[in-house]
Order: structure tokens, then C-alpha cells, then sequence
């Protein structure tokens, strides 16, 4: 076997092959070449295998199919295969800028203490440039408090090492949206992320199969996602915990305060009754501590 590659570079695609290719070229044009690139087709009814197909066999690639099963899974099966110490993943409809890698790399080389990084990013919709809002403004350092509040990685503009993923887990299969809110709360609850302060990925929005316009209701996988952060694996600060459940109490606020208004008093009530009961399992656990 060929020696690993610092950067994987997963690309999960599903019925995409207009921007597929745009997205492929984009890595193998990358003036630092030290990368695989893996490309996992979830399952697409359009010509993206066929598209994949005739770039094959490359050297450089490594093309995986399974049936679709969403975002999550497919990056997950990239992760599996994944062989570089650095992994990098570039949704289909994105591309990077030329010298992504070689600015990447620069950068981990010099901030050996950092094991996760992300750059800026500049969005275009039906190609015209769209403005940054001040709260889309990428943060620095350790993030998680603005993690809470919106989802400040975007997954195209970061680079992480493999080894976190073995740590903290990979991207949940059971969250059809939000799945990087998910991850990148697991992330920056345990590492400090570095800010590579230059926009090296281009976002292209605007069309009718993004996940915002799929699953308009999104603060309900957000809800779900800050839930797992009490169930699941990752061990909290006290401060954390409470950062956590201050940002889920407003989610479930305004969640909550919709469902009412669409009469959806039943749904109201669950999430409602889930927040309670986490309240008095979180705060049983404090008193305890500080006795």
C-alpha cells in the first residue's frame, strides 16, 4: 500500500452531478497534491456514477456507492476508508479555492498545539456574491460557547485530525440535518479550533434540494443534538452543562412556541417534558457535586 496521504478529502454526493464535478476538479487542482480524495455516491439516481466513473481509475481516488442513507452515513463511510492524518470534507455543491491545501497544511505544520482548523468562506447564490452577516463571523480559540448558538464551522472550510473522530465519534445517522451542529458541539466542548483567517472555500447556494429548505423546521435535530450532548458520550464542564442547557431552554422556547401555534400541542408537550426532566437530572447532578 502506497504511504498514507497527510489530507482525505471526502466528498459525499447525492444526485449533485452538475456541481459534482465542479467540487472534483476543485480538489485535484489543489496545488498541494500530498491528498486522496474520496468521493462516496449515496445512493444517486442521476449520471453521478457515471460522472465518478470517468475518473477512474486515478491515483489519487478512491470512489465508494451505498444506498442512500443520507449525509451522515456517507461521510462516515469515507471516514472509514479515510487513510490521511488531516481529514477534510468538501460538500458536493462547494469547491475549494486552488491553495486550500497548501495554506492548510502551512498552518497545522505551525500550530502544532491545534488539532482542529476551518478558514473563512465566501457564498454565492445563482452567482452573485451574498453579503456576511457580523454574527456569521468564524470564530477562534475555544468556540464552544458560539457553537451553542449557531452552527460557526462551516464542514467545507475545516480540516480535523483523524485521530478526534476515534475519540469523540463520528457524524450521527440518526440526524437527517444539523449533523455538523451535532459534531462540531462534541468538538469544541473538548479542542480549541484555529481560525486560518482567509476565505479558501466557495459555498454555492440557492438550490431547491439544500438541507434549509428540505427541513425548514431545523431547531428541532439543533434540540436534538443538545439533548445528546447531555445523554451521550462527552463529558461537560459544569460551566458547559449549563451554556448547554441555557441555548436548549431557548431553543425549546421558540420551538415550542411555533408548535403552538400551529396546534401541535402533543409535539409542544414532548419536547417541553424532555427539557423538565433534563432541568432536574442536571441540576440533582450539580447540588450533588458541590455538597
Amino acid at each position: 500500500m502506497n504511504e498514507a496521504p497527510f489530507f482525505s478529502v471526502i466528498i459525499p454526493a447525492y444526485n449533485r452531478s452538475d456541481f459534482l464535478k465542479i467540487a472534483m476538479e476543485s480538489v485535484l487542482e489543489q496545488t498541494f497534491t500530498d491528498y486522496e480524495l474520496i468521493i462516496v455516491d449515496d445512493g444517486s439516481t442521476d449520471d453521478s456514477r457515471d460522472l465518478i466513473a470517468q475518473y477512474l481509475p486515478h491515483p489519487q481516488i478512491n470512489a465508494f456507492q451505498q444506498d442512500h442513507r443520507g449525509v451522515s452515513a456517507a461521510r462516515n463511510l469515507g471516514l472509514r476508508h479515510a487513510r490521511g492524518e488531516y481529514v477534510c470534507f468538501l460538500d458536493s455543491d462547494d469547491r475549494f479555492r486552488t491553495h486550500k491545501l497548501e495554506l492548510m497544511h502551512e498552518h497545522i505544520q505551525n500550530f502544532p498545539e491545534y488539532r482542529v482548523f476551518h478558514t473563512e468562506e465566501v457564498w454565492y447564490r445563482n452567482g452573485t456574491l451574498l453579503p456576511q452577516k457580523s454574527y456569521h463571523k468564524k470564530p477562534s480559540g475555544w468556540v464552544f460557547r458560539q457553537a451553542l448558538e449557531l452552527c460557526c464551522i462551516s464542514i467545507s472550510t475545516a480540516a480535523v485530525q483523524k485521530g478526534i473522530f476515534q475519540l469523540l465519534g463520528t457524524f450521527d445517522e440518526n440526524l437527517p440535518a444539523c449533523e455538523d451542529y451535532d459534531f462540531w458541539l462534541r468538538v469544541s466542548a473538548k479542542f480549541p479550533v484555529y481560525l486560518l483567517p482567509e476565505a479558501l472555500t466557495i459555498k454555492e447556494g440557492g438550490h431547491p434540494d439544500q438541507q434549509s429548505r428540505r427541513y425548514p423546521a431545523m431547531d428541532r435535530f439543533r434540540i436534538q443534538a443538545l439533548h445528546n450532548l447531555f445523554v451521550g458520550k462527552t463529558r461537560l464542564t459544569e460551566t458547559q452543562k449549563l451554556l448547554a442547557f441555557d441555548a436548549l431552554k431557548k431553543k425549546v422556547s421558540i420551538f415550542t412556541q411555533g408548535a403552538r401555534k400551529r396546534r401541535k400541542f402533543e409535539e409542544a408537550g414532548k419536547y417541553e417534558a424532555m427539557t423538565a426532566e433534563l432541568e432536574n437530572k442536571l441540576f440533582e447532578s450539580l447540588s450533588s457535586r458541590r455538597r
